[in-house]
């Protein structure tokens, strides 16, 4: 078992960090004042050839895997950028995973290299209001005329859908009632179609933090979509959602690692510098303490998070780890964006700081896109096999 990152993994920290140096923390700092969305970050991300990063080659991306896409994404927010950074670009890197997988080759040829090179932005139509967590009871639903889909429902939390050109959406072309019992992650639809807001009325929700990274209501009223935009069979879209979902996870924890890190140095580098009573506070142990633990706690979030990459990339069974690393990288990066406020003292209250600005990012990887309650759950039936609960 060797720990030691290979040449390429480093390069890939190297060369994304120099790109994130060219977006300050003045520059997040803004976006956060003004939720105007980081194009110019985007775009960069995007010449430089890492929003195709996990995308085959054929089409314009490095066909690299979960692995190497999560150093890029912890060195992303480590950056300072945070999840303000990391939710611009995530989309991009697992959201067409479905469509590498099971579109037709003129779907990938026509759909994956807008989205590679930066030229196109993207969202993903899954939530919805009266669904939460329990997708297979979605709503939304897609009645098939012809040669095309006609689509009425609502989604809710759907990030960037302010500048997207497109949307991946799940719909129910089957409904619930007409479905043998039990069945009902069957008969749901997979798109990837134009965001037509002539047909779909986008909705802002003011949020706590990230604000530069919009989340949505939608509302979609007749909205046509081509038969040639749907991906793979009729009724199997949950199938395929899954196949970015695990992905999704361990990109979030590695997002989360790099988000405690950042707060973790600057909260070390303040305890150095700050005099209290004659003497840097970093000195106390009631400062040390608590630091030493966060540091602890990412690194086994980081293990964590590096073991679930690992099992995906080779083809393996990786539920049941990547779900705990996203909790534990969650949780462990909020102890560590927390204890960075408290260290920091009434200056950690500033915005100046910027460790303020991290704890309210934090959150999102504790709420979305599953809760630690249902992860947890998960894995006490599919780990350590206890019945279900719901």
């Amino acid at each position: 078992m060797n720990f030691e990152p290979s040449q390429e993994h480093e390069s890939i920290r190297v060369a994304v960090k120099a790109l994130c140096d060219r977006f300050p923390e003045s520059y997040w700092l803004e976006r956060d004042a003004d939720g105007e969305f980081p194009h110019e970050f985007y775009t960069a991300m995007g010449q430089a050839g890492w929003l195709g990063i996990a995308i085959p080659e054929q089409y314009g991306g490095a066909g690299l895997g979960v692995q190497e896409a999560s150093v890029m994404m912890q060195t992303v927010a480590e950056s300072g950028a945070c999840l303000s950074g990391a939710s611009a670009v995530h989309i991009n890197i697992f959201g067409l995973l479905p469509v590498v997988v099971y579109g037709t080759e003129e779907q990938k040829r026509r759909m994956l290299p807008p989205i590679v090179d930066g030229r196109l932005k993207a969202c993903f139509g899954v939530t919805e209001p009266d669904a939460g967590l329990n997708t297979t009871r979605l709503k939304t639903r897609a009645v098939r005329q012809g040669d095309k889909y006609v689509v009425h429902g609502q989604k809710v939390w759907i990030s960037t859908a302010q500048v997207a050109d497109k949307i991946m959406l799940l719909a129910r072309t089957t409904a619930v009632e007409d479905l043998p019992s039990g069945r009902t992650s069957h008969g749901l639809t997979l798109f990837y179609t134009d965001l037509d807001r002539s047909k779909i009325d986008v909705r802002l929700i003011d949020k706590m933090g990230r604000k530069c990274v919009d989340s949505n209501e939608l509302f979609i009223d007749g909205l046509e979509i081509p038969v040639e935009d749907r991906i793979g069979e009729e009724g199997k879209g949950f199938k395929y959602l899954l196949h970015g979902m695990n992905p999704e996870r361990v990109l979030l924890a590695a997002e989360a690692v790099g988000v405690g890190r950042i707060a973790l140095r600057k909260a070390t580098g303040y305890a150095a510098e700050r005099k209290v009573f004659d003497r840097p506070i970093g000195m106390n142990q009631a400062i040390q303490h608590p630091l030493a633990r966060n540091w602890v706690e990412l690194e086994a979030a980081q293990l964590l998070t590096a073991k679930a990459a690992w099992l995906y990339d080779n083809g393996r069974e990786c539920g049941a780890e990547a779900n705990a690393a996203k909790y534990y990288a969650a949780e462990a990066g909020f102890r560590a964006c927390e204890q960075a406020i408290l260290t920091h003292g009434g200056m950690g209250y500033s915005k100046e700081f910027h460790v303020e600005r991290y704890l309210r990012e934090i959150m999102i990887p504790r709420i979305a896109p599953v809760s630690r309650e249902l992860i947890l759950s998960h894995i006490a039936e599919r780990v350590l096999g206890l019945p279900k609960s719901y």
